[in-house]
């Protein structure tokens, strides 16, 4: 399906970003990864490759803006050319503090990678698709850039930001054949959940529970959407948010 075409999926060393990696890969896809940890990248490098996939690996804190100018200039050196771009990276806070306990650090970690990496990301992408006429762009926000939830204060301003920067960059390079969207992932079955379980053991059950279908979700069912996404079928979607969430909103 994807043949000849460049992805780039950030973040990719777990959940949503290693499952978007793979199944790219499996479309024919190069994909390109950007994330920090270079051993879990290697790990799915090598799945990939096992898979008769192709994939490069560029090590990358999209906090910063010369290692996000490093992986562009990585991308154009090797490929020439982007189609495809998820970006995915993101992080929260275990610890969950309401509003006004939040540490400063803590709230800007949280924003700097959440949405000010995506923003340092877009604006790479948007050149170079620009430049050889069109592309996809996909972030990876939240339901909770829908909606607000208790001791999430940063991760849900951070995710409604980048929600609104997706919705204004769609209407402002619609006209250069970019097209971008969000997903907006339920309760998903991540390395970010798990960690967050020692701190809040009911978690999972809770999460579960605000759901229609009862269960959280699986990251294949992200992938899913984010290839969808980049398909011809949704060439008349323009600056909108899938809410894959089990039914999260409805129910």
């Amino acid at each position: 399906m994807f043949e000849g075409k460049i992805a780039l999926v950030t973040g990719m060393t777990s959940g949503m970003g290693r499952a978007t990696a793979i199944a790219f890969a499996k479309e024919g896809a190069t994909v390109v990864m950007a994330a920090r940890r270079e051993e879990r990248a290697a790990e799915v490098e090598k799945e990939i490759a096992a898979t008769g996939g192709k994939a490069f690996f560029v090590k990358t804190d999209v906090r910063k803006p010369e290692d996000v100018e490093n992986l562009f200039k990585a991308i154009m050196d090797k490929c020439g050319r982007l189609d495809f771009a998820f970006n995915n990276a993101g992080v929260s806070s275990p610890h969950n503090p309401v509003v006004t306990k939040y540490d400063d650090d803590e709230w800007d970690r949280i924003m700097e990678t959440n949405l000010r990496g995506v923003w340092l990301c877009m604006k790479h992408e948007i050149d170079i698709m620009k430049k050889q006429g069109g592309g996809v762009i996909i972030n990876t926000a939240s339901i909770l850039g829908v909606v607000g939830d208790w001791g999430l204060s940063s991760y849900c301003a951070s995710k409604h930001g980048s929600l609104g920067l997706a919705k204004t960059a769609a209407l402002e390079y619609c006209k250069d054949n970019i097209r971008i969207n969000t997903i907006c992932p339920g309760p998903i079955m991540t390395e970010m959940l798990e960690k967050a379980l020692p701190f809040m053991p009911k978690m999972l059950e809770v999460m579960a529970g605000k759901t229609a279908l009862r269960r959280v979700g699986d990251p294949e069912e992200i992938a899913g959407a984010a290839l969808w996404l980049c398909t011809d079928e949704a060439a008349f979607m323009i600056g909108k948010e899938i809410a894959i969430d089990g039914g999260y909103i409805t129910y």
